[in-house]
Formats: structure tokens, C-alpha cells, sequence
């Protein structure tokens, strides 16, 4: 392809990522208003937010073969119109059970897209022949940031059901624009794309290639488990525990996906320069530090701190493990790396919210830090297995 059609795909799927962040981001910088809409508990709010990454567990591998099957740009299309209907559900619900199957749909239509755009970017970053993966991710971040600033604007002035009415409308009209540009488009399949890509679905892949796209996916586990647990318990954990005002709360959020956004948009040069074991390893024991801080602090302004030092560690250990077990095996690579990692967003919700329940939340918060310093420590330990 000409390099002006790759350019022009890249800025395409940019819209993708940042509408992603966007749309996830307006959801939850509301939890704090749905709970108490529909009296849940610290415990039964996790078990409804585990309707989220259930959903998005549960279709992932299937939009893996979604993709091989029909190609990674129609999918991320469908996915984003699923995703932008399915965000006014939530606050359109008055009981904990009701939440949980909502957010399940919504999960569903999270994950799709995940799985899809990701896929779409592996393969534009083997077109590019440059580690721009983490460029994708910051879009996502950044969408996030203003999702999140957004909502700490309107939560004072708009319900839930008309903040989440405009982020849908919001989401339907990019996703049409984008949309149309992104089916007009297509990528060359890479020389060295793995033959388990291939329509008639064999896999030729070996058991190291599988061994290691499992590695990368727990790296992503302990990745995912950190951006869950911010997003979803975040800003409950400024307002409840550090008696922040609603709009601070909000800010919380807005901290760290900035600190990500800045930490993503510096990605490449990082990965050019460091290569990815070390970004890796800098990255989760960085992002160990930042949640001791934050989950530990006893002021507002120093928690704060401690989600944008959170942010930054954890920028790039998702986006270089989901392109490498993309490189690996393809959208099959890409599945199974995000199915593992938002597993952790499967493990988070509820058991951040049952140790909040038995000791509290800050305490909870510090199994953040614990799991950027497994994902710091299998970074290193495969450094010889996984070369960069």
C-alpha cells in the first residue's frame, strides 16, 4: 500500500481507539451515581461490574474468528455501533441483578472491539514496519481523559441517562464517519503473517510460539487488572475514602488516563530505545510504585499523584504484549492475549470488591501494585524467550 493509505489507516483507527476510551470512560466515572441508584453494596457493585469483562471474555475468541472470517475492519465497525447503543442500558436500570446483565451486553460489544481494532493495528504496525502499537493505545487513553473530564463536568448538572444518552449519539456519529472510511480500507496480509491465519482456520503455530502468546497474555492479565481497578473503583475510592467532592473524584480517573496518554504518545520512542523487555520491566515496577502511593496516601492531591505514576508504568505493558502475541499468531494471538488480559479485568471488579468488604478498599488497591510487579518479573524472566 502507499504510504499516504497507511497513514490514512492509522488515523482511521485512531478514532476507533480513542471512541473505545471514550465511551468507556463516560461509563464509568458514573458508577458512583448508578450504585447508589440501585443500593448496592461495595460487594454486590463488583459482582455487576463483573458483567462487564464477562462479556468481553466471553466474545473475544469469538471475534478472533470473527475476524479471520470476515476481516478485522467490518467487525470493528459492527462492534462500534454495538458499543455506542449498548452504554445508555446502565443507567437505565434500578436493581443490582439488572446492572450485572446490562453491563454484560456491554462488555460484549467492549471486547468485540478490542479484539477486532487490535487486530486491525498488529497488522498496519507490520505494514509500517516501526513499534507504533502504543500510538493506538493512547488514542485510547486520551479518549479516556476527555470521557472522564467530561463526565466530571457534566455529573453535577445531568442524570446518568442523558450524560450516557449524549456519549451514545457521540459514539454512533464517529463511528459512521470512521466506519466508512475504515471498510474502504484494507491492509496486505505481512510475508511473515502465521499460516494459523489462514481461512481454513489450521493452525501451524508450534507449542513455544502458543507457550509464549500465553506469556504475553498474563502480562496483560496484570496490566488490565490495574486500568480495571482504577476505572471502576477510582474515583469511589477518592470520594469514600477521601471524602472528594463528586467532580475531584471524577478528576481521578482523568489523572491517570492523562499520565497514559502521555506515556503511550512517547511509546515508540520509548520501545526504539529500550527495547520491549526493559519497558516492561520499567513499566510495572513503576506502576507498583505509583498504586502504593495512591491507594495508600492520606490526601486527596497525593493519591492523585500516585494514579498518574500508576498511569505512566502501566502505559505500554498492554499495547507491547498484545502486538507481540499478535506478531506471533495473528488475530488468533491477538484473542487469546486479550481474552487473558481482560481476565483481569474478570478477576478485578469482584475481588477488589470482596476485600474491600473484608479489610477496605485501599487496602484492596494495593493487589494493583502486587500485580504490576508479577507482570515487571515475567518480563524479565523471558527475556531470552522473547527477543526486544
Amino acid at each position: 500500500m502507499p504510504d499516504g493509505s497507511l497513514t490514512r489507516l492509522r488515523i482511521t483507527l485512531t478514532a476507533f481507539f480513542a471512541l473505545d476510551g471514550f465511551v468507556f470512560a463516560g461509563w464509568v466515572v458514573r458508577i458512583p451515581a448508578i450504585k447508589a441508584q440501585t443500593g448496592a453494596s461495595a460487594g454486590a457493585l463488583g459482582l455487576a461490574l463483573l458483567g462487564v469483562s464477562a462479556g468481553a471474555v466471553i466474545t473475544m475468541m469469538l471475534t478472533g474468528r470473527l475476524c479471520r472470517r470476515f476481516g478485522s475492519h467490518p467487525v470493528t465497525v459492527v462492534c462500534g455501533v454495538l458499543l455506542s447503543l449498548s452504554i445508555i442500558l446502565p443507567p437505565l436500570t434500578h436493581s443490582v441483578p439488572l446492572l450485572g446483565l446490562v453491563l454484560l451486553v456491554f462488555g460484549a460489544a467492549y471486547g468485540g472491539i478490542n479484539v477486532s481494532m487490535n487486530s486491525a493495528a498488529v497488522d498496519l504496525v507490520a505494514a509500517l514496519r516501526r513499534p507504533v502499537m502504543p500510538s493506538f493505545h493512547a488514542a485510547y487513553s486520551l479518549g479516556g481523559m476527555l470521557g472522564a473530564g467530561l463526565g466530571g463536568l457534566v455529573a453535577g448538572q445531568l442524570s446518568p441517562t442523558r450524560h450516557l444518552l449524549g456519549i451514545a449519539v457521540i459514539g454512533l456519529l464517529v463511528t459512521g464517519i470512521a466506519g466508512s472510511s475504515l471498510l474502504r480500507q484494507n491492509v496486505p496480509p505481512s510475508p511473515d503473517r502465521p499460516q494459523g491465519d489462514e481461512p481454513s482456520g489450521r493452525s501451524r503455530v508450534d507449542v513455544r510460539t502458543r507457550g509464549l502468546v500465553v506469556v504475553f497474555g498474563l502480562i496483560a492479565l496484570c496490566t488490565a487488572y490495574g486500568e480495571g481497578a482504577l476505572a471502576d473503583w477510582g474515583a469511589l475510592h477518592l470520594e469514600q475514602d477521601l471524602d472528594a467532592p463528586p467532580g475531584i473524584a471524577a478528576a481521578g480517573y482523568s489523572c491517570f488516563a492523562l499520565a497514559m496518554t502521555v506515556g503511550r504518545l512517547s511509546g515508540t520512542s520509548l520501545l526504539e530505545r529500550l527495547g520491549r523487555t526493559r519497558t516492561l520491566v520499567v513499566g510495572g515496577t513503576t506502576a507498583a510504585f505509583g498504586m502504593l502511593l495512591a491507594s495508600l496516601a492520606p490526601s486527596v492531591w497525593a493519591a492523585l499523584l500516585g494514579f498518574a505514576i500508576t498511569g505512566l508504568g502501566l502505559a505500554n505493558i498492554f499495547p507491547v504484549a498484545v502486538e507481540r502475541a499478535g506478531a506471533l499468531a495473528g488475530a488468533s494471538g491477538v484473542a487469546v492475549a486479550s481474552t487473558l488480559g481482560y481476565g483481569g479485568m474478570l478477576l478485578g471488579p469482584p475481588a477488589i470488591g470482596f476485600m474491600a468488604d473484608w479489610y477496605s478498599l485501599p487496602t484492596a488497591l494495593t493487589s494493583v501494585a502486587a500485580l504490576a510487579a508479577v507482570a515487571a518479573l515475567i518480563g524479565f524472566a523471558t527475556r531470552r524467550a522473547a527477543v526486544g
